[in-house]
């Protein structure tokens, strides 16, 4: 058997990541990424089970799957797990009432949650809604609270769209963390429970997955920690110290999602 061979054998579900493996997303919708539309139908087509996992928190999945079906990809709400819903779930779930520091793309996703007198806060990649004062609001609500929550819709350090990085959620969670001496409560990737709600959407047990992503924390590593099998695609974040980082190694690097699955559908089903 191959190396690859080893490495995909058994595969039976698939993972994806969204931006920067399929898409850059940008002005006007952003920008396919060179044979991601083909290659995304060639799994489909393939039998594999086919599950988008991301960590958009700017974008509904309404908008987000609009988006990518401009740019001529398959998909629907359905197959995409997203951290907005999971939120929601959880602050239903515990009865949690949030101060909500969000982009006002993804608003409409809480609109059945009662944000009134606020128990805890929400933060997600807020764009331009990161101003001094949102901040400072979500600081002083934890610190009104006697047992502060604080929930991220993801931990991402950066990501990149056609005009290039842009800082994601993470800097400004780990501000909070340390103004207010509190750690928050990761919905989304790298979370644990993250990675296994799309795995039971997908019917699938970990040792039967491969994620494929551009972040070697987010997506491979947490990943790998559940389990699971990761590939690192050459585009989007990808920087070519991620191939040399210190505590996450993925499975196997390849240039792009045209490249990974050529390599799944010769060995996933071996």
């Amino acid at each position: 058997m191959t190396a690859w061979g080893a490495r995909l054998a058994g595969v039976r579900g698939v993972l994806l990541d969204i931006s920067g493996v399929l898409y850059d997303s940008g002005e006007g919708g952003g920008k396919p990424i060179a044979g991601s539309v083909e290659a995304v139908a060639r799994l489909k087509r393939s039998g594999l089970k086919v599950r988008l996992c991301t960590n958009e928190s700017q974008k509904s999945r309404g908008r987000l799957v609009g988006e990518l079906r401009h740019l001529g990809f398959d998909v629907s709400e359905s197959e995409v797990t997203a951290p907005p819903p999971a939120a929601c779930q959880i602050l239903k779930e515990r009865g949690l009432r949030p101060y909500l520091l969000v982009h006002d793309e993804v608003r409409s996703e809480f609109d059945e949650i009662d944000t009134s007198n606020p128990n805890c806060v929400v933060i997600a990649d807020a764009g331009e809604n990161f101003s001094y004062q949102n901040m400072n609001k979500a600081f002083q609500v934890l610190m009104e609270l006697e047992n502060p929550v604080l929930i991220s819709l993801g931990m991402g350090r950066y990501y990149k769209v056609t005009s290039g990085l842009m800082l994601d959620v993470g800097g400004y969670v780990k501000a909070l963390e340390y103004a207010c001496g509190i750690e928050a409560e990761v919905v989304g990737k790298p979370s644990p429970e993250f990675f296994t709600s799309a795995l039971q959407e997908m019917g699938v047990e970990a040792h039967q997955a491969v994620m494929i992503g551009d972040d070697i924390v987010g997506d491979v590593g947490g990943a790998q920690r559940c389990g699971m099998r990761a590939l690192q695609v050459r585009t989007g974040k990808f920087r070519p110290s991620d191939e040399h980082h210190p505590e996450v190694k993925a499975d196997g690097y390849v240039d792009n999602l045209a490249e990974a699955v050529d390599l799944l559908l010769q060995h996933a089903d071996k």
